[in-house]
């Protein structure tokens, strides 16, 4: 079951938040999109329960376009985010109509459309829930890059399955993926040399502090900056 932090710290809803255009379908889901229809490099990005309608996916969705890739921020939910003012759909029962399976599943024709654009190099990169369909695609090699960012779902077995150079960003205060387990996972990935891999523990952080955290507390944008830019790096290292 989700943890209550999973779910903390709730961002402003805004679909307009971003720069690019939302389109009403890319592999059968709306989605929001950014960045050069010619680039030669594709990046998904798959939020956390909150979905695609708040700012931050949008707006990391912009300064990843402008490392040269194409970029798709695909509704998983169609629609249908978490909300944490709704008493009657607490987040166990949400889940239940929105699996991390059913959006690996959903991911498919998504990727297949970034191929059939003749992007052969593609990243994702899933926060929270969203980096369980993101391992779920590792592990079926339909991405060339991924990045885990405070993941939750995520166990041993799947990152022994990962068959794509994958880097995973923790927070040190997390109850979905704590440092003990994260530090599991780089075990495996160091056990494994044909998988590389990049596993980093953010300090005095909590879960979901890349993308849900206050303007105006500058420790906490500097941290969220920082696992952008390892995203971004970990995406060049790999996909160019």
């Amino acid at each position: 079951m989700a943890s209550s932090q999973c779910c903390d710290n709730p961002p402003a809803l805004n679909p307009a938040g971003g720069e690019g255009k939302v389109v009403d379908s890319f592999g059968g889901l709306k989605a929001y999109v950014a960045g050069s229809e010619d680039a030669k490099a594709a990046v998904v990005l798959v939020a956390d329960v909150f979905g695609t309608c708040s700012p931050p996916p949008l707006k990391i969705a912009d300064k990843v376009a402008l490392s040269g890739y194409f970029v798709v921020v695909p509704d998983f939910f169609q629609g249908d985010p978490f909300t944490p003012d709704n008493a009657e759909r607490p987040i166990y029962e949400w889940l239940k109509s929105h699996t991390p399976e059913k959006g690996f599943e959903d991911a498919k024709p998504v990727i297949a459309a970034l191929k059939e654009k003749g992007i052969s190099a593609i990243g994702a990169a899933g926060y929270c829930w969203g980096a369980k369909v993101v391992v779920e695609l590792a592990k079926a090699h339909d991405i060339q890059a991924a990045v885990l960012l405070h993941p939750s779902f995520v166990a041993v077995d799947d990152i022994k399955e990962v068959k794509c150079p994958i880097s995973i960003l923790g927070a040190e205060i997390d109850k979905m993926s704590p440092p003990e387990l994260v530090k599991q996972f780089e075990l495996v990935l160091s056990a494994n040399s044909g998988v590389a891999h990049f596993v980093k523990i953010f300090p005095g952080v909590s879960h979901g502090w890349s993308v849900r955290y206050s303007l105006d507390d500058a420790a906490a944008v500097k941290s969220a900056e920082e696992a952008l830019a390892d995203m971004i790096d970990w995406f060049n290292k790999n996909l160019k």
